[in-house]
């Protein structure tokens, strides 16, 4: 994370067979808005929710380019609960709880953190990107 020092950063758990997948096009759009500007989307595939991110590391990010024209920052995949949950998510979990606990509760939920590096909110998955810009623009 030491990469993004200072920027505002948006951290997606993200899948390419979810019914969420479309969101995919939302943060592209804020990160092409706001990008400039100091913020960042991370996109960490997970294939913990049914299975919903099968593909390889290659074959995420061409779906990605191809269907949605994404070019923020994807990293490999990832898991984000349980025990071999990446430290990041260990993390970021226990920095803001979501409607359930602790644990992620499906694909697409979001984390938003401000340049300093705290933790600021936590989005449930259905929250659609459009509506986190506002809270984006006000740490910008």
């Amino acid at each position: 994370m030491g990469d993004y020092a200072g920027k505002v950063v948006l951290v997606v758990n993200v899948a390419s067979k979810c019914g969420l997948t479309p969101q995919y096009e939302g943060l592209e759009k804020l990160w092409r808005d706001y990008g400039p500007r100091g913020f960042v989307v991370l996109g960490f595939p997970c294939n913990q929710f049914a299975g919903q991110e099968p593909g390889t590391a290659a074959e995420i990010q061409e779906f990605c380019s191809v269907n949605y024209d994404v070019t923020f920052p994807l990293f490999a995949k990832i898991d984000v609960n349980g025990p071999d949950a990446h430290p990041l998510y260990k993390w970021l979990k226990s920095e803001a709880k979501g409607a359930e606990g602790e644990d992620i509760e499906w694909n697409f939920a979001k984390f938003l953190i401000d340049g300093n590096g705290e933790v600021v909110e936590r989005f449930a998955t259905g929250t659609v990107p459009a509506d986190i810009a506002p809270k984006i623009e006000a740490l910008l």
